[in-house]
């Protein structure tokens, strides 16, 4: 195999660990120098540096390696754009063993059966993913965000905006949140108290 083997690694999360890919790039021949791994970058994003760093260090002749497909892309068309890319540059893609080599017609069948299969395998993923969340918020487990104001901090700002003493900017500057949080806290209270309403509809000009 002529040219300089390019390595290039992803995993999605910091949490990951990339060294598993980094070895079998390493026992594989590519030297430290050309090895481009991405941290903490999902595949379904084009917006991956080392991705882009790997593609430019690749010269006619060469060829860049994955250990697996879905390192390099997660959809179908993307992994047929950079596969275009890689051709138009004269480079070779190399999946762990196999070399996908584009003047072949059986090369690029098990090429696209390939990125259809990590496509598929990511479309699972965001389901069991939805699935989880879904059956988590059935159970009570998934809650939304914390609510800025407690009930009865909520109710002392309600009730100091109808006293008249302050304005929405003034009292969100006095209970540190924003405006929009104020507004909502006035709207819960006239939607519990029709009298309030009144009051809500006629708001006085902020001072």
């Amino acid at each position: 195999m002529t040219g300089l083997l390019v390595g290039y690694a992803r995993v999605s999360t910091d949490k990951q660990d990339s060294t598993s890919q980094r070895d079998a790039l390493t026992a594989a021949g590519v030297a430290p120098g050309l090895l481009y791994v991405d941290e903490g970058l999902t595949g379904s994003t084009r917006a991956r540096p080392a991705l882009r760093e790997a593609m430019a260090a690749c010269r006619a002749g060469d060829t860049l390696m994955v250990t697996r497909l879905d390192r390099l892309a997660r959809s179908v068309p993307d992994a047929r754009d950079l596969v275009d890319e890689l051709t138009r540059k004269g480079v070779r893609l190399r999946i762990g063993e196999s070399v996908h080599d584009p003047e072949d017609p059986t090369g690029w069948l098990l090429f696209n059966a390939l990125a259809m299969v990590a496509e598929f395998e990511a479309d699972l993923i965001r389901a069991r993913t939805r699935e989880g969340m879904r059956v988590a918020k059935a159970k009570g487990k998934l809650r939304g965000k914390k609510p800025k104001l407690t009930a009865a901090v909520e109710g002392h700002l309600v009730a100091e905006y109808h006293g008249g003493d302050y304005s929405i900017n003034e009292l969100a500057r006095r209970y540190d949140v924003g405006v929009a949080t104020v507004y909502r806290a006035v709207e819960r209270a006239a939607q519990k108290t029709p009298a309030a309403a009144v009051t809500l509809a006629l708001p006085r000009a902020d001072i």
